[in-house]
């Protein structure tokens, strides 16, 4: 199968790097085709200007309005086109990353901006006007997960930590873009304490990341809500009848029963974060 790996670290003699290296070992030695983003090494620019459209600057820029006639007319700057190219070859996507002040780091998050423009990761339509997103997209029938390190304990980030519970720190991203955009999206390889890893405890978390890449084509996906598939009325709410009486993120689970029921995904993800 083909994997892009996109990565965001400074430090090319990190933990991430080294989980990186190892992982992309195996999964060549899988028999796996795998193409990279690097973004630090590959030095990314993150930030969105009009000429990444070739927009003139006299004028006044309406990003997404540009971005997608820039998309059709084939005149996006050759970095996006670039990675579009990949995400299209690619059967799964792994994003590799630090949690900086909860979320990703700037130049992942300017790469989804730059890459992820009108057309291609949002404001797509049916032939009846109806949009596509929320398990519809440019990217419907690819995979994706997350790798992702932190400093806290893994308690810290469990259901009752300071920290905030990881399966909703992450849900910007596993729903709000790779979900989004049509991906079925896996839960989350996640490292606790990553500041303060042992070196002896490094082949331990490797082979389990490992071990989670092997069941990368197989593995259930997290079991978000399709936008389409009848839960939602025409305001984009949930009807009366789901999950009654849950309310926020975790009503957009299928399998949300209750308020207090920890899901099969919670349990994985927690599960992972013990990686020590």
């Amino acid at each position: 199968m083909k994997i892009l790996w996109v990565s965001a670290h400074p430090e090319p003699k990190s933990l991430n790097a080294a989980l990186r290296s190892d992982a992309l070992s195996a999964l060549r030695g899988a028999d796996h085709d795998i193409r990279t983003s690097d973004l630090y090494a590959m030095r990314w620019n993150p930030v969105v200007t009009a000429d990444d459209f070739g927009h003139d600057p006299h004028h006044r820029l309406l990003v997404g309005a540009r971005s997608g006639q820039a998309l059709t007319e084939g005149t996006l700057a050759p970095d996006i086109r670039a990675e579009q190219r990949k995400l299209a070859w690619a059967d799964a996507v792994i994003v590799q990353f630090p949690l900086w002040w909860y979320g990703m780091p700037a130049i992942l998050k300017g790469w989804f901006d730059r890459v992820f423009v009108e057309g291609y990761g949002y404001g797509l339509r049916r032939e009846d006007g109806s949009t596509r997103r929320y398990g519809d997209g440019t990217l419907a029938g690819k995979r994706a997960m997350t790798v992702v390190s932190f400093g806290g304990s893994a308690d810290s980030a469990g259901a009752r930590g300071i920290n905030g519970q990881m399966d909703e720190l992450l849900f910007p991203i596993h729903h709000g873009i790779f979900w989004y955009t049509g991906m079925s999206v896996l839960p989350p390889v996640l490292i606790d304490s990553a500041d303060r890893l042992p070196a002896k405890h490094y082949p331990g978390v490797a082979a389990r990341l490992i071990d989670r890449l092997s069941g990368l084509f197989t593995d259930a996906p997290l079991p978000f809500r399709s936008q389409n598939g009848g839960d939602y009325d025409a305001r984009f709410v949930l009807h009366e009848d789901r999950a009654p009486g849950v309310t926020g993120l975790r009503a957009h689970y299928a399998d949300a029963e209750s308020g207090t029921r920890e899901s099969e995904s919670e349990v994985r993800t927690t599960a992972i974060c013990n990686v020590f």
